[in-house]
């Protein structure tokens, strides 16, 4: 049986995966998140507050023209942290990006208040997302 924290988390890509950004401000997300995004492109940095954290996830799919999608290889998790291996898809401007990457949750009171994103490629990842 898998921990809640993990159930969560699944769930929460679930909803992305739906474009159900209202689940994830509502109910996946807590008000104050911090999400980090590695690297050098115009999504890499720190996005702190739920609102921030939507409207970037928002601009990652209008930047792929819809086409990204998030493939669940894995999660494993505790009462604090969840990690997800995951491959994360999308075409941009005649290129694809198909990159194994790895997402660190924090966990508290059943809400995500901060992520970590770490691309598998990160130059890769930095070339197709400028």
């Amino acid at each position: 049986m898998a921990h809640e924290n993990v159930d969560i988390v699944r769930e929460g890509y679930a909803a992305f995966a739906k474009g159900d950004l209202d689940a994830l401000r509502n109910r996946f997300f807590a008000p104050d998140i911090t999400w980090h995004y590695s690297g050098r492109s115009q999504l890499g940095g720190r996005y702190s507050g739920v609102e921030l954290v939507i409207e970037w996830l928002g601009r990652s799919f209008d930047l792929s023209g819809g086409t990204l999608t998030v493939d669940v290889h894995d999660v494993v998790g505790n009462d604090e942290h969840v990690v997800a291996l995951i491959i994360v898809r999308a075409s941009r401007d005649g290129k694809q990006l198909v990159d194994q990457s790895v997402q660190v949750f924090h966990m508290r009171e059943g809400r995500v208040v901060e992520v970590w994103t770490l691309p598998g490629d990160q130059y890769t990842s930095d070339d197709f997302w400028s």
